[in-house]
């Protein structure tokens, strides 16, 4: 049996609380949540991004947090027309996509974006 089975939560730096609040909260549809002393941070599903801000991180931390290092991949709950249809709707950008990648268990199609911070975001749909 591995030692891990899933990723709970991850830490993201940003620059601009505020505009990463909008992004993962409208852009993503996110539930925000205050946690803690009042820290933010955002659900979906089972697992959560909670929120560092540059020079005002808790420790512990990364060695060296900085802000748009990240590179994700989201499994949509919907499929990708809808996710495209959406960020359109809300006017942001598809930097690449729709693309078909490989996923950790199946083929994906892809659609990439940039959150404020630059990190980037891939929002896919599983294939069969």
């Amino acid at each position: 049996m591995p030692l891990i089975d899933h990723l709970d939560h991850l830490v993201l730096t940003c620059v601009d609380p505020e505009a990463t609040r909008h992004f993962y909260t409208q852009v993503m549809q996110m539930e925000p949540e205050t946690f803690g002393a009042g820290r933010l941070a955002f659900r979906f599903g089972n697992q959560k991004i909670n929120l560092h801000v540059r020079g005002s991180e808790f420790e512990p931390k990364a060695h060296i947090p900085v802000p748009g290092a990240l590179d994700l991949c989201f499994i949509a709950a919907v499929p990708l027309d809808d996710v495209i249809r959406h960020l359109n709707k809300v006017e942001w950008p598809i930097v690449e996509g729709p693309v078909e990648r490989t996923g950790a268990t199946q083929k994906i199609r892809s659609v990439y974006v940039r959150d404020p911070d630059l990190n980037l975001i891939e929002i896919s749909e599983l294939l069969n």
